[in-house]
């Protein structure tokens, strides 16, 4: 159980502290709690932390009714917009499309759905326009299926209802109708911000064929209640690596109250401003640049497969020499580029262009992540377990429920947090901020890759 102190409540602890004459992080003070550094310094973040370490750090400092600091407090249903994203030195702006998408939806644009392959950057763009709308859509909520059990359009709806104050009755929720008649009456008379992830998940279809159209039949029947509405003040971004055929139909009738927007991978210039903000040398003089440059064209600007190589040279042994990472691994690129060159030797129209991605790119992006999980496997097989295992969950969850896969495994705190530590810094890891607490979760590609090498595990009776 993960628990974080209420704001009176470190103003109490930290009355002991000074008594104590110790500083926040003290090391003392971690020592006698038997907790680390980074753990006492969520705690004065006001992060979840484990119930154990909780107790233990308020006993340390002469708190013994730890429970009366407990925030205790309901939890917001109102998502704020994370403040890292504002400061995400990873992030490349993209800022000619983000102006063009932000005038539509100021506009009359009500569904913006974003679309492209796992990994390119559908989320990271939705949050980015979440941002940049503050000012006039304060109020965001998101819906995740990635994260849901029950995608049906009867739950999604009674939980949007209860975050916007309203308590639907189990009468309610049994009439679909109702509810649908009632969210659209929110969102028409209420300026909110929705997001809606991964689409695809609520759609009927399959790899080769494609995805079109909704399991739920009251999906349709919510967008076309929306798009037909005479007015609507909320906006809705949606993001799916497949567009809905009955949506894109919808989109042909009300073009002026829907966009659909395709997105590729990075510019070249958008590569190597991503390089650079990875703490890599991309001036013109530096012998990296070319090499980027190969790296950045082979992959078409993928921003998942980028985060992975760069993850790889910034950290031990490579430690951002580019060059020493292109003499152990550049065949790798290679491969990739001549593989590029036989599809487009083999059809005219399975060329690799940046606004059209092939299957063969998805298999190369998924070889890279393979290839990074063999290296994290030799170099940190604590990180590796770690990685694995932690692919069971489904949704972002707190730091303390991967870190007790390795306390199953006898490890104590200190390398627990170093391998936690090391899938950070390869990016084999995400932090979220939801309702003011940072989980961590993985992309859905690193997911997928997990998944298989834990079932191998299971399947040899390893674990």
């Amino acid at each position: 159980m993960s628990i974080r102190a209420s704001i009176k409540g470190l103003e109490t602890v930290d009355k002991l502290r000074k008594k104590k004459n110790w500083r926040k992080d003290a090391s003392k003070w971690a020592d006698d709690a038997n907790t680390s550094p980074a753990t006492l310094k969520r705690f004065w973040r006001r992060l979840p932390i484990q119930e154990s370490a909780f107790i233990a750090i308020c006993k340390g400092v002469g708190l013994e009714n730890w429970e009366e600091i407990v925030d205790k407090s309901p939890v917001q249903q109102k998502l704020q917009i994370s403040p890292y994203l504002d400061r995400e030195n990873r992030w490349v702006a993209r800022s000619q499309l983000i102006t063009q998408l932000s005038a539509k939806l100021q506009g009359a644009c009500r569904v913006l759905i974003l679309t492209g392959i796992t990994g390119i950057g559908k989320t990271a763009l939705a949050e980015r326009l979440a941002v940049e709308l503050q000012r006039d859509y304060p109020d965001f909520f998101r819906v995740n299926f990635d994260e849901r059990e029950n995608a049906d359009f009867a739950s999604v709806a009674a939980q949007l209802l209860t975050s916007w104050g309203e308590n639907p009755t189990p009468e309610d929720r049994k009439e679909v109708q109702r509810l649908l008649n009632w969210v659209v009456s929110h969102l028409r008379q209420n300026r909110y911000l929705l997001a809606i992830d991964s689409l695809e998940l609520i759609l009927e279809g399959d790899a080769e064929t494609g995805w079109s159209n909704f399991k739920d039949e009251w999906w349709e029947k919510f967008f076309q209640s929306l798009l037909s509405a005479n007015s609507c003040q909320s906006r809705i971004v949606l993001t799916s690596q497949d567009l809905p055929g009955q949506l894109e139909v919808m989109g042909l009738r009300y073009s002026n109250f829907w966009h659909c927007q395709s997105l590729s991978g990075f510019t070249e210039a958008e590569q190597l401003e991503f390089f650079h903000k990875n703490g890599l040398d991309v001036s013109a003089e530096s012998p990296a640049k070319t090499y980027l440059e190969r790296i950045g064209v082979a992959y078409e600007g993928h921003p998942l497969a980028l985060r992975a190589i760069a993850g790889e040279i910034v950290n031990h042994p490579f430690n951002s020499n580019v060059v020493a990472y292109w003499k152990q691994y550049g065949h790798e690129i290679e491969e990739v580029e001549q593989s590029k060159q036989q599809a487009e030797i083999e059809s005219a129209d399975d060329c690799l262009k940046l606004d059209r991605y092939t299957r063969s790119l998805q298999r190369a992006v998924q070889q890279r992540i393979e290839k990074t999980f063999e290296r994290l496997a030799k170099d940190v097989p604590n990180a590796y377990l770690l990685l694995c295992f932690g692919s069971v969950y489904r949704r972002a969850v707190p730091e303390s429920f991967y870190l007790k896969t390795l306390e199953r495994f006898g490890l104590d705190e200190d390398p627990q947090q170093i391998a936690l530590d090391a899938l950070r810094d390869r990016y084999l890891i995400e932090e979220d901020v939801i309702n003011d607490d940072l989980l961590l979760r993985q992309h859905n590609l690193i997911r997928c890759v997990a998944l298989v090498h834990l079932q191998n595990w299971k399947t040899r009776g390893q674990i």
